[in-house]
């Protein structure tokens, strides 16, 4: 499975960069390492979200794993379940 290291500052700034290593993975299994995450702005999780619903869309695993307890609270924050981030394939 490919794994991404996800930028500790998950930004605006960080959007472009991580939407195109998102597409250059496309097709393949995904494993996000999200453990160094100490900020994830709307964008980002928008991002994430997105390409949990394409993976998923596509019957291939996707997950985030490790989260770090910064990421969890964010996405709880927006009023997202974090294990929503998952697809079914990499349960």
């Amino acid at each position: 499975m490919s794994a991404l290291a996800l930028v500790p500052r998950l930004d605006l700034s960080q959007a472009g960069a991580l939407a195109a290593e998102l597409r250059a993975r496309e097709g393949a299994p995904l494993e996000l390492d999200a453990g160094a995450v100490t900020h994830l702005g709307g964008l980002g999780l928008q991002l994430l979200l997105a390409a949990a619903a394409d993976w998923r869309a596509r019957g291939l695993p996707f997950s985030i794993h490790p989260r770090s307890e910064a990421f969890d609270e964010a996405v709880t924050l927006f009023g997202v379940d974090p294990d929503a981030l998952q697809s079914p394939e990499a349960a």
